[in-house]
This record gives structure tokens, sequence and C-alpha cells, in this order.
């Protein structure tokens, strides 16, 4: 249903009790009465969740009852529209607070959130498992009589019919009575395992007191970690931390052999330390609650559950696409891990390459073989370049233009806001863009809304959307200069913006990035092109000093080593997407020695062991309190569909207007309104070519 309903499988949610406000002083309670819809932040108060929660839970209740008590004929107006409509104060505090646990949690909304899951799980098996609401939805989806519906229209019918069948419906008392159960078992597990994740990332700090052991960073490296260290309260010392932008240049470039190891460690035992975060028994319990609602509903692995409501249609077409990446992938990774250990021979070494030796002595590799210092690349991605360069690329492809608003609240100092213009002028929406690493963000990077597209009693509904990161954080005087993994993620993420931001659909259920997995990293990865495309480069890439463009030299270098390194990172994705895959084919419920579950995965199929999975387990948050369970495969089937994609536009120009307009119009304005393949035919005029792919990544000429 609409994301209030959804979200809680998604980003479940931890005790909290608040007093009692006025109506009037709770922003939630009316529509935000805001430029454009927007949060009202310097209005929003913590206290105001809960009484919002209850009250829209209340409120929601009360419309589905009334729909489903109806006494007209059931129509698709007074039924599936009724439910679009319905849930509107739920949809706006459940919105900003999810938003808040990921960009900034702490102690206070984790125990809003353990109280209001199992609230939010009550809720949702009260609607999908009302049967004369379900009635009525089944008299319309049934119904031959009508023969007017759009293709939209259609495509509601089905899911609405599916999402009830698939939530329990049709199943007797005593099931529908443990399927509530198992909800409210999994809303509080995934949770946990979350919480345990930014426990266990926010709690190790690698502290440095001698400088020596500094050798090798690079001086803005050194200046973050300084302020690290201030900001802790530890004068003259550094601090590295599990945050990517901390850890991840210390593996490239500190000399420091065991601290090396002792950080990465620390990185990989996440979840797995045998204290009060670790998340092993809670894996073992999600993997049988899943297992057991999949047999339930009638279905023998939860992979199968999942499965049928995407592209891959189910396991035996995942694996096949994953078996086969692996096979050009692996023999790639031990060339490298090779070439690695001769490098390390012929520095006198005198050690076997491990793990936390890969970044490292890559980096030396990369340096030598093609003279590329990322170190010497920084200077030409300020965030603010890279971020302009982005805005122009949207405007060059589709027209559009970004232009900051100061004058709305922000629920951080550091987030910008935008509003969003289409090529004549008209208002499209408005983009929140959060960026910087910070004490309470849940790592990674990632993109959702406040506020859907959707046309309500005909109104045409913006979307406001917002981009999360954990970039790196400026230093002093010096601003945030960013690697090339991630420039690349700050595409990435916009192209989810641009899903959300050009959605052009009637129903919020369909609208925007409302599609399955493996279609909805289509338009994210496919504007990943543009990022370090030499003709691309050449618009934004300036040296923060001199406003000097990028020089040939560097970006030929760039694009000589763009397939540098490629086994390792093919490998490490696809290990863990097998890894996932195996965890949700498991057909026998039991205890699950977590260590030993993986370790046998990864053992059957050949990972090597100077290669660490991209995702162990216990912190694997994508699958086990995301919304990627038996889906992190998507990736790389959506890498199929963008590496075509962007074939289309390499063969016609990269600014092409007429192919970028079919891929606006097929694409990033249908939303989940029509069945993705045939979306994707419409604007490629066939189905993806897998072999661009394999180009891509270098595995094929």
């Amino acid at each position: 249903m609409k994301k209030s309903l959804i979200i809680i499988s998604l980003l479940t949610i931890m005790m909290y009790s608040c007093d009692s406000k006025k109506a009037s002083d709770n922003p939630f309670l009316t529509e935000f009465s805001t430029p454009n819809g927007v949060p009202p932040f310097d209005l929003i108060k913590v206290e105001h969740y809960m009484p919002a929660f209850e009250e829209g839970i209340k409120q929601q209740t009360e419309e589905i009852n009334a729909i489903a008590d109806n006494k007209e004929a059931p129509t698709f107006e007074n039924t599936l529209v009724a439910m679009e409509e319905s849930g509107k104060l739920l949809d706006r505090v459940s919105s900003v607070f999810y938003a808040m646990m990921g960009a900034q949690s702490d102690s206070t909304l984790q125990a809003i959130a353990k109280e209001v899951s199992p609230k939010l799980s009550e809720h949702e098996d009260n609607i999908y498992l009302n049967e004369k609401l379900f009635a009525r939805i089944k008299a319309v989806h049934d119904d031959t009589t009508r023969t007017d519906y759009t293709t939209e229209q259609k495509r509601l019918i089905e899911k609405y019919y599916k999402n009830f069948v698939r939530s329990g419906i049709l199943l007797d008392g005593s099931q529908k009575d443990r399927m509530r159960e198992i909800n409210k078992e999994l809303g509080l597990l995934t949770l946990s395992f979350g919480n345990n994740l930014l426990a266990e990332t926010e709690d190790f700090k690698l502290v440095i007191e001698d400088e020596k052991d500094l050798a090798g960073l690079p001086k803005d490296v050194i200046a973050v970690a300084a302020e690290a260290a201030n900001a802790n309260g530890q004068e003259g010392k550094w601090i590295f931390t599990l945050q990517k932008p901390s850890w991840m240049p210390f593996l490239q470039y500190a000399e420091n052999r065991d601290l090396r190891e002792k950080l990465y460690k620390a990185m990989y035992n996440r979840g797995d330390n045998g204290n009060e975060n670790d998340n092993k028994k809670n894996i073992s319990q999600i993997v049988n609650l899943r297992l057991e609602k999949a047999n339930l509903l009638g279905y023998k692995t939860h992979a199968d559950f999942v499965l049928e409501e995407t592209m891959a249609k189910n396991s035996e077409n995942v694996f096949k696409l994953l078996n086969r990446i692996w096979e050009y992938a692996l023999p790639q990774a031990k060339a490298e891990a090779a070439e690695l250990q001769k490098l390390i021979d012929r520095e006198g070494g005198n050690f076997k390459l491990e793990s936390w030796d890969w970044w490292y002595y890559t980096e030396k590799l990369r340096q030598e073989k093609y003279a590329l210092n990322e170190d010497e690349l920084k200077p030409y991605f300020m965030i603010d370049n890279v971020r302009d360069g982005l805005f122009t690329v949207v405007n060059k492809l589709y027209g559009l233009t970004l232009t900051e608003i100061t004058d709305i609240p922000v629920y951080q100092k550091d987030v910008k806001v935008y509003k969003v213009s289409d090529g004549d002028g008209s208002y499209i929406g408005t983009i929140y863009l959060d960026y910087f690493a910070r004490q309470g963000k849940r790592p990674g990077a990632w993109m959702s809304s406040f506020r859907d597209q959707s046309i309500s009693n005909g109104e045409f509904i913006t979307p406001v959307i917002y981009n999360v990161g954990n970039f790196t954080v400026p230093s002093g005087s010096e601003p945030s200069l960013l690697s090339l993994d991630e420039v690349t993620t700050m595409f990435h993420e916009f192209g989810h913006g641009l899903h959300g931001l050009l959605s052009k659909c009637t129903y919020p259920t369909l609208s925007g990035t409302s599609v399955s997995r493996d279609f909805v990293e289509l338009p994210s990865q496919v504007l990943e092109h543009w990022a370090l495309h030499p003709e691309v480069l050449k618009l934004y890439a300036k040296h923060y000093k001199t406003g000097e463009v990028i020089p040939q030299e560097l970006v030929s270098k760039i694009q000589k080593a763009a397939n540098f390194n490629q086994g390792f990172s093919t490998t490490e994705f696809v290990a863990a997407a097998l890894l996932d895959m195996n965890w949700y084919t498991i057909e026998k419920r039991g205890d699950i020695d977590v260590r030993k579950f993986e370790k046998d995965v990864l053992d059957k199929i050949g990972l090597i062991p100077e290669i660490i999975v991209r995702y162990r387990s216990t912190y694997f948050s994508h699958i086990f309190n995301g919304g990627y369970s038996a889906g992190y495969y998507s990736y790389m089937w959506s890498e199929v569909l963008d590496s075509d994609a962007f074939q289309a536009f390499e063969e016609k120009g990269i600014f092409d207007q007429a192919t970028a307009k079919s891929f606006r119009e097929n694409v990033l304005s249908k939303g989940n309104t029509d069945d993705p393949m045939t979306l994707y035919v419409k604007f490629r005029g066939a189905e993806p070519n897998p072999v661009y792919m394999l180009k891509n990544r270098g595995f094929v000429k």
C-alpha cells in the first residue's frame, strides 16, 4: 500500500513515552502549511511523533472501516481510490520519522521506534487481513464488465489484490493469528539488527597517538582525523572510525600494516563480537520467521515469495545471472591477488597478502601501472563542484534547473534544499541533499521521500525527495574533497531522486520508485555512467584552489584504469548477492550457526581468502533490516539494464535529446504503472543485451 504501511517492512523501528500536547501544537496533525508541502522542521519536536503515529493509526482505521462498511456496490473509485486517499496523517509522520531514524538516530528515536513498531505492524495486519475489505477488492478485481480501465488502473487493481493475498488474507483463523505474531516479531528483530549495527559502527574508534603511525596518509585525511579527535576531547591525537570516508583512505594509504588490520577487522566483525550488539541470534530468528511466513503463504522459501513480484521471477534465474558473472570475476580476482602478492614480494614484504592489505597494495599498483594516485584526483572533486556538475548533467539531459532554497528549515545545518524546475520553468518538486557523515547517521547512502508524487482529487501533488550520503566531511578551511567512489555514489543516489521527482502517476502506490527491486536500480545506476565520462569531467572537475579544469592527462588515466581491480569489486559484490540468496533459499527451519553457514556458502563458491565478502551477514543491513532480502542481486540485474540503456546514449551522443526524452517518458515518469520490461522495451526498442554489462566491467571485449 502506501509508504506508511510498506515502510515498516523496510526500515523497522524502537520505546518512548511522551507528554500529551494540544493538537494545535503538533505540526503533523494538519497538512503542512509550508511552501510546496515541505516538513516544518523548525516546529517538529520529538514529543510530536508518538501522538501523531497514534492519531494517524486511528484516522486511517476509521477511513478503512468506512470503505469496508460501505453499503454501495464495490467500485474502483469507492474502494481502491478511497484506500489510496486514506492514511495521509500516518504518511506524514512516518516519512519524517523514518528519515530521521536513518539520518540522525539517537536513543530517544530508537525508543519511539521500539514502541511504535508493533503498533504499525498490527495496523497493517488489520488492513490486509480485513475480510470485508478484501471482499470489495476481490469484487473489483473479478469484475469483467468494466472495460474502460487505464493500464495504470489495471495495475493498481492487480497490485492491491496480490498485496492482500500475499499478506495472508486467504489463510484460516489460526494461520492469520500466527501471521500477525510473525510480523510483530520481525518488526522488532529487524529494528534490533539495525540498532546493533549503528552502535557497533559508532562505538569503535582507532585512536592514534604517535604521528609516525600516520605515515603514508594524505594531509586531508590526517586533518579530518585530528578534528575527529578534537571533537572527542582528545586533542593532539587522531581518530579513525568505521564510517567509510574514514576507514577506506586509512586502508588505502596507511603504511602501518598492524593498524590497517586492526581497523579492518573492527569493520568486518561488526555485529559478531559476542556482546550486547551481536546480531547472530537476530539473523537466525529473522531467517526462520521469514521462512515460516513464506511457508504459511504456500511458498517453499522466502526467496520464492519475494522473487515472484520481480523481473527475475524465481531464484533459478537469479543464480543463473550471478553464477555467469562469477565465472568471469573469480579468475580475474585470483589474477589480481597474484599480482598484488608479487608486489609485496618485490618490496621484501615477506608475508602473505591478507584482506586488510588489498586496498593498500591496490593503490600502489594503480600508481605503478597507470601513474594514477586518487589523492592527486581529489582536488578536482570538491563536493560543490561535483554537485554542480551533476546539476549540469540533468539540465543537459532533461532540461531541469535546481535552485537552492535558503529560507525553509532543515533538520540539520549541513542539509541543503533545492527547488527543481522543468525546462519550461514549471515547478517539479523539492530535493534535500544531506551528504556528510556524522554521529547517528546509519552507514551508506540512500534516497527516499517526505512526500510521493500523486494526483489527488484532480490536484497534482509534487514530490519532496531526499538524498543522504556519508561523504568526506570538510576539515577546517578545507572543503570536502571526494573520492571517485563518492562521486559515483552522488550520481547514483540522484538517479533515484530523478525517479521520484519526474514521476507522473496518479496513484501513490505506483508512483516514483515504487517498482520492483531489480528495476529500481536502473535510474540510479544509469546516471553513474555520466559521472566520470570524459565529456562530463571537463564540465565540472575543476581544481578547488585554482579553478583549473582537470587535465586531459588525468582524464585519460581515469579511463585507462576504469576496469582496474574489477575482479575484486565484482567478486566481493557477487559473493554478497550469493550469500543473500543462500540465506533465503533455506527450506527447513531450525537454529542456525551464522558463522558456519556463511563460511560454508563462501567456501562452496570458492571465494579466495584474500577477499572478504562485501557484507558479512552480521552487518548485511540490506537483507536483514532493509528491503533487499533475496534481492541484493538487484544491483547486478539492473546493471544489465543500465549498461544496455547507456549504450543507447553512446550510440547517439551522451546528451542526445531524443534518447533522454524517451528514457524520461518511458522509465523515469512511469513508476510501476506497467510491467518493467514493457517500459524498458518501449525506451530501447528491445530487451537488454547482457554483453554490455560484461563489456563495461572489462570481462569481454
